[in-house]
């Protein structure tokens, strides 16, 4: 008769949880950017709860994240501030500091969507920080439109410069 931990092992194994994948069995996913207090962080997308977004992304529709908003509980989600235009990378407010350290038990990879449009006639110019955006919108030079689309953007290890 096998041991208990003969057995755990065994299912482990075969459900993939308990050893890493063979050299060479791995997935590529487009690195993006954007800043987090003034530096550059590299991230993936996975996941996004809106249907259009996920599609044009080309990663997995998942409804379900948007459960973590909360609903008469605490949200598991932060802000991510994303540029209507394109014409600027995306600016978290946090990240794991330092990425890929202990865990940090402020962060999380699931974000709230915040549509960032610059209004006419307002300077544009590469705000790198979630303190500029707020103030660049509370000087009336753009306006902040919160979503219920939530994301799943993991920072990556080692991507702070």
């Amino acid at each position: 008769m096998r041991s208990t931990a003969a057995c755990l092992l065994a299912l482990l194994i075969l459900s993939g949880c308990a050893l890493p994948p063979p050299r060479g069995d791995t997935v590529s996913l487009p690195r993006l950017q954007a800043w987090v207090e003034g530096r550059r962080v590299d991230y993936v997308t996975t996941d996004i709860s809106d249907a259009a977004m996920a599609a044009q992304a080309g990663v997995n529709h998942a409804p379900r994240l948007r459960d973590a908003l909360g609903s008469g509980r605490a949200s598991v989600t932060e802000r991510v501030y994303k540029f209507s235009d394109g014409r600027q990378i995306s600016v978290f407010p946090s990240a794991p500091t330092p990425p890929g350290a202990a865990p940090d038990p402020n962060y999380s990879p699931l974000w709230r969507l915040v549509l960032v449009a610059w209004k006419p006639g307002a300077a544009m110019r590469e705000l790198r920080s979630e303190e500029a955006v707020l103030a660049a919108a509370e000087a009336g030079e753009l306006t902040l439109s919160v979503t219920d689309i939530v994301v799943n953007c993991p920072i990556l290890p080692g991507a702070a410069r």
